[in-house]
């Protein structure tokens, strides 16, 4: 067994990253024990990713609130706590908060075997939230 202790400090999500104020609170980073990383993050009303694809998918496990979560492909669904949501592999997508509630989910994904978990891309537009 490896017990690591929390820094109990939460970290703000990068602009880059995120539009509107979002917290984070790492849980895992992936190692040479384990290609598993995952996080709890926070989304502030409105907050949401900007458009994203892990390289061997990501599933998240809502916390708290009530938050959205779109594909390229797809619409804009709601998720709730208690939901789990799996994103395929290299799928284009994003996930936050609705305009007037907080929302909080467990993130979980795996590195590749370049230790790459997440690609970043353009911010999620008004239009496109707004589903």
């Amino acid at each position: 067994m490896k017990f690591t202790q929390s820094s109990g400090q939460s970290g703000s999500g990068p602009k880059d990253w995120f539009t509107g104020a979002v917290l984070i609170d790492g849980i895992r980073n992936p190692d040479d024990q384990s290609a598993v990383g995952c996080a709890h993050v926070r989304f502030t009303p409105g907050a949401r990713t900007a458009w994203h694809t892990h390289p061997r998918g990501q599933t998240l496990y809502v916390t708290d609130g009530i938050g959205l979560v779109a594909t390229r492909d797809g619409g804009v669904q709601e998720i709730r706590p208690g939901d789990v949501v799996y994103i395929e592999p290299g799928e284009e997508h994003w996930h936050g908060a609705t305009p007037d509630r907080f929302m909080a989910h467990v993130a979980i994904q795996e590195a590749d075997e370049q230790g790459q978990v997440v690609t970043w891309l353009d911010h999620v537009t008004d239009d496109e939230y707004a589903g």
